[in-house]
């Protein structure tokens, strides 16, 4: 049975499920009924930091246009550009044993594609969860649902997988952000 996390809480995933090396985080939300003219296109991806908490190079942003970062260790399986359908939108495929050494903290982000002009943001947006799967088994590990609590806000970091030691433990983050993926690259050091 997964464990339902509440922001901002702590879980150890590898300490709590011996051998797991493999897993898949799985990003999924609805959008509201919206009279706005612009279909949403919301895109999940993975910035792999260091001990500063900052990523060393946009090879460490991984996302629809770079599906690949850490050496092959952290894979996106691509975007879902109309979030249609039940389960994951979108998923990030994590090799916990390969990430480099060189990375301490992997954050899973959403943003809403051009949310500032099309005047589109996440309190429009409903359902949103991150998930994270034993890939070799599917079996669901933990799941955090982000509620409703973002009203302004274009962008939100929705959960990070931390090392501990030899362990990886997860943090539920749900912290949202103005200003949309610049803001959000801005925030872990990459310009663009």
């Amino acid at each position: 049975m997964a464990i339902s996390l509440q922001k901002g809480q702590k879980v150890d995933l590898t300490k709590t499920n011996p051998g797991l090396t493999k897993v898949l985080v799985g990003l999924g939300w609805d959008t509201n009924k919206y009279d706005g003219g612009n279909d949403f296109d919301l895109d999940s991806a993975a910035f792999l930091l260091g001990e500063t908490g900052k990523a060393g190079s946009e090879a460490d942003f991984v996302f629809y246009n770079n599906l690949q970062g850490g050496g092959g260790s952290v894979v996106h399986k691509g975007d879902n550009r109309t979030g249609v359908g039940e389960g994951d939108d979108e998923q990030v495929f994590v090799d916990l044993a390969k990430v480099p050494a060189s990375i301490d903290k992997i954050s899973f982000t959403v943003t809403i594609h051009d949310g500032e002009q099309r005047r589109q943001n996440f309190g429009q947006v409903s359902n949103a969860y991150i998930r994270i799967m034993n890939a070799d088994s599917n079996s669901e590990l933990l799941r955090y649902d982000l509620g409703e609590d973002f009203s302004i806000e274009t962008a939100v970091v929705v959960g990070q997988l931390y090392r501990n030691g030899a362990e990886w433990k997860f943090n539920a983050v749900g912290s949202g952000f103005q200003g949309g993926l610049a803001s959000l690259c801005n925030s872990f050091g990459l310009n663009v």
